[in-house]
């Protein structure tokens, strides 16, 4: 399992919501770029990126923070946020991001979704956020009426790098993520889940490996001083090695 240290990007600077509302943000450190070459110094090998004004305006408007982000680290970086259109996709890929994270778009039209899988085979990771057992779109606003489990096994017959799951009950609460929730759907599919949302401690890492869980990502408790990124990433190495 690897740790995925997480940039939120709102109007250029890095932030966090907290459980997805835009009127609960947290401001942290207002260089991205900076952000992303901290965590590369601290062993990280991915970044995980969302473009926050691109999830709430429907297209990607964070660009040139992550064009530079890609152009001067050797992080591996996915990006999610607004990313609803083909043309979108080939912008970010063009950049050197290594997966597209797709979340909205996939849940309102399937069929275009699992076109774009097939035209950008396991480039393409799908952004599966709920409330419970129920998945939420448009930057967390809104409701579906489709059931998590699934949702996801539907996705996995499709050529997807991984699914990215958020609880978004925990999601930046640093109150521990849904190791039961992410595990059993981490034993529902046969693709790689990234989990999401509450990992606050190492010891939350360290539960999460026991399980078929690929990754980890980690936003809020790093900035609030409350996760060593980079002892966690020794960590998982030594129960690696």
């Amino acid at each position: 399992m690897y740790i995925l240290p997480a940039i939120d990007i709102r109007g250029g600077k890095c932030v966090r919501l907290i459980q997805g509302d835009y009127s609960r943000q947290i401001n942290y450190q207002d260089d991205p770029v900076k952000q992303a070459m901290d965590f590369a110094k601290a062993g990280a090998s991915w970044l995980h990126l969302v473009d926050l004004d691109g999830a709430s305006a429907g297209q990607p408007m964070n660009v040139s923070v992550i064009e530079t982000i890609a152009a001067t680290s050797n992080l591996r970086i996915e990006v999610g946020g607004g990313i609803r259109e083909e043309s979108a996709i080939m912008q970010l890929l063009d950049l050197g991001v290594e997966r597209v994270i797709i979340g909205t778009k996939a849940v309102s039209d399937f069929e275009w979704f699992t076109s774009m899988t097939h035209r950008f085979r396991n480039r393409i990771a799908l952004g599966l956020d709920a409330r419970g057992s129920s998945v939420a779109t448009h930057g967390w606003t809104q409701q579906s009426s489709h059931e998590l489990v699934d949702f996801a096994q539907k996705a996995a017959a499709l050529p997807i790098a991984a699914i990215i799951y958020t609880d978004i009950s925990k999601d930046g609460m640093l109150s521990g993520p849904n190791i039961e929730r992410t595990s059993a759907l981490a034993e529902a599919v046969n693709i790689p889940i990234i989990a999401s949302g509450g990992v606050t401690t190492i010891d939350d890492v360290i539960k999460l490996s026991k399980t078929k869980v690929a990754g980890a990502i980690v936003g809020r408790a790093i900035y609030e001083g409350t996760f060593d990124l980079a002892k966690a990433i020794k960590t998982l190495e030594s129960k690696n090695g």
